[in-house]
């Protein structure tokens, strides 16, 4: 007997579209590697930074609450950009630069997510955030590779405050990274951004 609702359809995703999913994650970590090694390669100091070094911190204590991205973030010093423009290059990376930001395209043709985004140690992101890019303090004990230490990671995300910052954030607190104590670490005005996140983690 018909009640008159309509049953949800149950949709069915068939594998090549489970498999372009696999692809997709795949590739990201892939070109985080090739940058990694490049830059290795070439002696430049680097750290990643973004949602890659989100998912490695958390994956320090939960690997299953990591997060998959489809960014490769590294934070470097202005001094060292034209070392790391030839080796990315060599290593088959087309260098742009697009609205502002410095980028290297994940071969010739590829779009502005297939690329790897450079951020600069000691400068302001964007004119308006509050405190400027850290500098390159690296975790010494993550052996894949050159990873932004977890005070200064925070703290990124904190002057950057976008959705999805505060998605990482989150993520962090909910695997007990970041926690109450970490207010009195903090400049007042980030500390404020921190605390808003802790007494509303859900969002």
């Amino acid at each position: 007997m018909s009640t008159g609702e309509e049953i949800p359809t149950v949709v069915s995703f068939g594998e090549d579209v489970l498999e372009r999913m696999v692809l997709a994650v795949e590739k990201v970590r892939d070109r985080l590697r090739r940058t990694a090694a490049a830059l290795e390669a070439a002696r430049v100091p680097y750290a990643v930074i973004g949602g890659n070094a989100v998912a490695a911190w958390v994956s320090k204590v939960d690997a299953s609450s990591a997060r998959n991205t489809a960014d490769v973030d590294l934070l470097v010093n202005r001094s060292d950009f034209a070392s790391i423009k030839k080796a990315l290059e060599q290593a088959g990376f087309f260098y742009r630069h697009v609205k502002s930001i410095d980028m290297f395209l994940d071969g010739d043709g590829a779009k502005a997510r297939d690329a790897v985004h450079i951020l600069f140690a000691g400068e302001r992101v964007r004119p308006e955030d509050l405190l400027p890019a850290p500098e390159l303090h690296i975790d010494k004990e993550h052996r894949a590779f050159r990873l932004l230490n977890l005070e200064e990671l925070v703290r990124m995300k904190l002057t950057s405050y976008r959705d999805k910052d505060r998605t990482h954030l989150r993520d962090m607190i909910e695997v007990g990274l970041v926690d109450q104590s970490w207010i009195t670490k903090l400049p007042p005005e980030l500390a404020t951004r921190l605390q808003v996140i802790l007494d509303n983690p859900e969002g």
